[in-house]
């Protein structure tokens, strides 16, 4: 026997069905007495329900249907019918067979066994209960499976045959219910939503299903899928046009957002444009869609959808740090200073540790996406043992692509220290390349991929004496699969192992003094954990701690998902240990090592971790607090 879906409940059973339900709602039209002021004010508990229910509905059958029957059971909806008589009864549960057989069908089960019985309560009874007591025995059968899936594109001509054919493979290929899988509605819907998903993330995004098919053997419980697919025409980036535009230069959001004109249409590009706007700065809200009404699909253009930001804004933050204690900051932005048109933000920020001010001015991306900043900040910080007073100002051009970011400026450094047999005043001016590229699946949330970034600064120092140096900085990190965790729900994430290294040198002769911008602190939240912030660094000769010229960090963590009550939660659980050294000598490097455990939490706006570090040197328990991913 062989059945298309979907099924059908058979005529006989929905006119039953039908006939019943127009009894029973004729029945609660009957004229009830008005309730009584005890009765108002009562909340009946769990028994005098038990006793209102015109009928228990008890349904016995293997887990992997029961909960999809009990909740959606036709029968529920009448439980508390008043009034309701025991030839109604039966004749709802006539029509109750039908039901439990198309909801069994939704599931893959097509020839099973369904018992249903109806007796009346004990008069006897210790404890309020129904009247009647219904009984539903389920004993499903064997699943049916996926025989086989015939997934094809309708008949059509393009610029690009081979790409087109390339995209049926991929669609073929991955599918969601290969042969011998499990059939269900909502599998089969899911399959079939999937594939035209992909087909519409990437060149077709105007495709849609022309037919659909699943024939159903239910003596051999064998299911044949067929689904047809339109393409429809391949589509192009065409230019940006920004609407909603009235402060800001509509070339330059088309800069910002470096949208690939000329390329195939990916939905995942033009979303990577969408977050550049919103995250520019420029913008509170930005939506981009493609114009697939375009008569030109070769050349599609997309709209922007914008609302722009104020001209300038004042932010006031206060906040606290296991790095650095209470914080508060003042913020003022300004999106197009006056005459030259680039972007000022000026800061002001006060915490236990460190007090600056700075202001940075930058320019709209060129057409190369390269734009020319400046930057200036004044500070006050804890430097190891001795309180820096420092200068430190930049001018160069950056440019930021889809993975990689570019920068080249020239840096002007100065400081002072004060305290005891403090290192003597310093100054310094150097050209400086910083390179960038991030690899991961997520950049704010990571869980595979790895990121590597590299500075390269050659200069002199200008004070107490003139002495050339060079520096450079190299940063590592990646993640590593670490098997499966799955929960009870089928749901299933993967555990990883998070490898971080940084490595760091200032050549000079012993003699210059490099001003401590450009030395090296490490430990804290971010790097060495079970220490304090910048508190692993190098000696000066009365034993004092002080920047060093030499570093090297690496930290390896092993994070894995956290199932609770047999449900897959957002949280993680994690073991980690990190080792840091800094010295003026390499071989006075004598790594500093941290050990502990504890918990991530996916939230929405990145990952908010919580650790436990025990400084095996410093022999002391910190708690470090992060929010967010940066690399």
């Amino acid at each position: 026997m062989r059945k298309a879906l979907p099924h059908s409940t058979p005529a006989p059973w929905s006119a039953l069905l039908l006939c019943g339900t127009l009894a029973l709602q004729g029945c609660s039209l009957w004229p009830r007495q008005p309730p009584t002021d005890d009765e108002t004010n009562t909340t009946p508990n769990a028994a005098t329900a038990a006793a209102q229910a015109t009928f228990s509905l008890d349904v016995k059958a293997p887990d992997t249907v029961r909960e999809t029957l009990e909740r959606h059971l036709e029968l529920q909806r009448f439980r508390q019918l008043p009034d309701l008589q025991a030839e109604e009864l039966r004749r709802l549960l006539h029509a109750a067979d039908a039901n439990v057989r198309e909801l069994l069908g939704t599931l893959g089960y097509f020839a099973p066994d369904i018992t249903i019985s109806l007796r009346e309560a004990p008069a006897d009874a210790a404890a309020p209960t129904p009247p009647y007591a219904v009984t539903i025995t389920v004993e499903p059968g064997p699943q049916t499976r996926i025989a086989s899936a015939d997934i094809r594109f309708t008949e059509g001509a393009e610029a690009e045959p081979d790409a087109r054919v390339r995209q049926l493979e991929r669609v073929q290929r991955n599918w969601a219910l290969p042969e011998g899988s499990a059939f269900t509605q909502s599998g089969w819907s899911s399959a079939k939503s999937a594939g035209l998903r992909q087909l519409q993330a990437r060149r077709y995004p105007s495709a849609s299903i022309t037919h659909s098919r699943a024939e159903v053997d239910a003596d051999t419980q064998q299911a044949a899928l067929s689904v047809t697919y339109d393409p429809g025409p391949a589509y192009r980036f065409g230019p940006l046009k920004v609407q909603g535009n009235e402060r800001y230069d509509p070339d330059g959001a088309r800069r910002l957002a470096r949208l690939p004109t000329g390329t195939v249409y990916d939905e995942a590009e033009m979303l990577d444009a969408q977050q550049r706007l919103a995250s520019s700065g420029y913008y509170d809200a930005v939506f981009l869609t493609l114009d697939t009404d375009n008569p030109t699909p070769q050349a599609a253009p997309v709209i922007a959808q914008v609302r722009e930001a104020k001209l300038q804004k004042l932010v006031f933050g206060v906040g606290v740090s296991t790095d650095s204690g209470p914080r508060l900051s003042i913020d003022h932005t300004h999106n197009q200073w006056p005459t030259q048109g680039w972007r000022a933000i000026n800061k002001l920020s006060l915490d236990k540790k460190a007090q600056q001010i700075g202001t940075g001015w930058t320019a709209l991306p060129g057409e190369n996406g390269w734009r020319w900043f400046t930057s200036g900040l004044a500070q006050r910080q804890q430097t190891g043992d001795y309180d820096v007073n420092s200068v430190e100002v930049l001018g160069g051009r950056s440019q930021s692509t889809k993975n990689i970011d570019r920068t080249y400026y020239l840096r002007y450094d100065t400081s002072r220290a004060q305290g005891l047999n403090a290192p003597a005043d310093s100054a310094a001016l150097s050209v400086n390349y910083g390179w960038t590229g991030r690899y991961f699946n997520s950049n704010t949330a990571p869980t595979r991929g790895y990121g590597i970034a590299v500075e390269l600064g050659a200069g002199v120092t200008l004070r107490p004496e003139r002495n050339p140096f060079t520096r450079t900085l190299v940063r590592w990190q990646s993640f590593f699969p670490a098997g499966r965790v799955e929960a009870g729900d089928g749901v299933a994430r993967s555990a990883r192992i998070a490898v971080r290294t940084e490595v760091g040198a200032v050549l000079a002769r012993d003699s210059a003094e490099i001003p401590v911008a450009q030395l090296f602190l490490t430990g804290g939240d971010t790097t060495v954990r079970g220490y304090g912030y910048r508190a692993i660094g190098a000696r000066t000769d009365n034993n004092l701690l002080y920047g060093g010229r030499y570093m090297g960090v690496a930290s390896v963590e092993w994070q894995r998902p956290i199932v609770y009550g047999g449900n897959m939660t957002d949280w993680e659980s994690t073991l980690f240990v990190d080792a840091g050294a800094v010295a003026d000598r390499v071989g006075d490097l004598d790594p500093r090592v941290g050990v502990g455990t504890g918990v991530r939490w996916r939230s929405p706006v990145g990952p908010l971790q919580a650790d436990l570090a025990w400084g095996v040197q410093s022999k002391k328990l910190r708690l470090h607090l992060r929010l967010g991913f940066t690399f």
